[in-house]
């Protein structure tokens, strides 16, 4: 793979310039006000080979497209060829994210997703702020973000800093708390490294557990056994077991018990040794249940306790569970603790958008609230 900066071109608006393979595609690229005079550089690089280079281009160009967008910068690709144009900085840093998105394809050969151009841009962006330049061009998939593995899945690795710093809290606490709004893999996460220490044989068990609450609703009494019962709360652990595993390793695990789904109801009195515990949607578990389930844990084993505290579905007045334990433990020993924000949300960025619209909107009922006289107003 080589790459070739040209000539830098004062003067030139830096949303000049074609985008797509050989096809203007308007609307993307660094917006340039009227009047003013933009420094733009070339960056011109050739891939060795043609099948890979559209894997990192995208079906249609999608990722160059995404890019474009991310970055401020136009972009031209054809065949394995490919021309960077934008503000000196800006067309570096994408050099650097096509260069390791294709690193990755060459090791992996499958294509990428929306989710893995985005987790390169973090990384490339943070390695920037972290690595000397000459080191991070060198090695342009120095794994810097952290990952794990599964035999299915193969290498999962983080997509930002949040999931990362989870990941590396993840291999180095025996209990971790993960806190933030839906979309930012906190479960999905969890259940992957739990498969990894089971495929690894660190462990011999893997617990799921969840409060059966129902989300405002009331859906009276279930059909089935308890597991049946409990199935349809814990259906996005399911999910996440089967991105993990093969269905019929997660069928057979179920059947012998190395995989067992505990309602938390049924938690108390036991000693869970040698296993990985997860409690998925903790904010619906109360302080005494709370406190139940963190004393269940024994020799040789984790726990991973995730929840989103902006989406307690207890009765009015009933406090979180898991907003308590958090303060409570607070700088103990051996417990972690990771906090995602909106801005850490990887499963759709319309779904980023969209939990920032209700944080911004709360934000602002909190103010008024506080000062009823005054009219609400926009945060700064």
């Amino acid at each position: 793979m080589l790459a070739i900066p040209t000539a830098r071109s004062p003067g030139v608006p830096a949303s000049d310039g074609l985008s797509g393979r050989g096809a203007p595609l308007r609307g993307r690229g660094p917006a340039a006000r009227i009047g003013e005079i933009v420094e733009t550089v070339d960056v011109s690089l050739t891939f060795d080979d043609n099948r890979l280079a559209s894997l990192v281009f995208g079906q249609y160009d999608q990722n160059v497209a995404h890019i474009e967008r991310r970055l401020a910068v136009t972009a031209t690709a054809l065949g394995n060829h490919l021309v960077v144009k934008g503000p000196p900085d800006s067309a570096e840093k994408a050099r650097k994210v096509f260069e390791r998105l294709y690193a990755r394809v060459t090791a992996s050969g499958t294509a990428l997703t929306l989710g893995d151009v985005d987790g390169a841009i973090q990384e490339t962006t943070l390695q920037g702020n972290l690595f000397p330049s000459a080191e991070v061009s060198a090695e342009p998939d120095r794994p810097h973000f952290d990952q794990i593995a599964t035999r299915k899945r193969g290498a999962v690795r983080a997509r930002n800093a949040a999931q990362d710093t989870y990941i590396k809290l993840l291999r180095n606490h025996e209990l971790v708390f993960a806190e933030g709004p839906a979309g930012t893999g906190k479960t999905w996460l969890a259940v992957g490294y739990a498969v990894s220490l089971l495929e690894q044989g660190h462990v011999e068990r893997l617990i799921l557990s969840r409060p059966a609450v129902e989300a405002g609703e009331r859906l009276g009494f279930l059909p089935g056994d308890m597991r049946e019962k409990v199935d349809p709360y814990l259906r996005p652990i399911y999910d996440a077991l089967y991105d993990f595993m093969e269905a019929r390793h997660v069928d057979r695990s179920l059947q012998t018990g190395v995989i067992e789904i505990a309602p938390l109801a049924f938690m108390r009195g036991r000693t869970l040794t040698n296993a990985v515990v997860l409690l998925d949607e903790a904010q619906n578990t109360t302080s005494m249940q709370m406190k139940m389930f963190l004393t269940r844990l024994g020799e040789n084993s984790r726990m991973i306790i995730t929840g989103d505290p902006s989406q307690v579905d207890l009765p009015p007045g009933q406090k979180s569970g898991l907003v308590e334990a958090v303060n409570i433990l607070d700088g103990v020993e051996g417990i972690g603790r990771v906090t995602f924000r909106d801005v850490d949300v990887v499963r759709h960025d319309l779904v980023r958008r969209i939990v920032t619209a209700y944080e911004t909107a709360a934000h602002g009922q909190g103010d008024a609230d506080r000062s009823p006289t005054s009219r609400r107003r926009p945060l700064a």
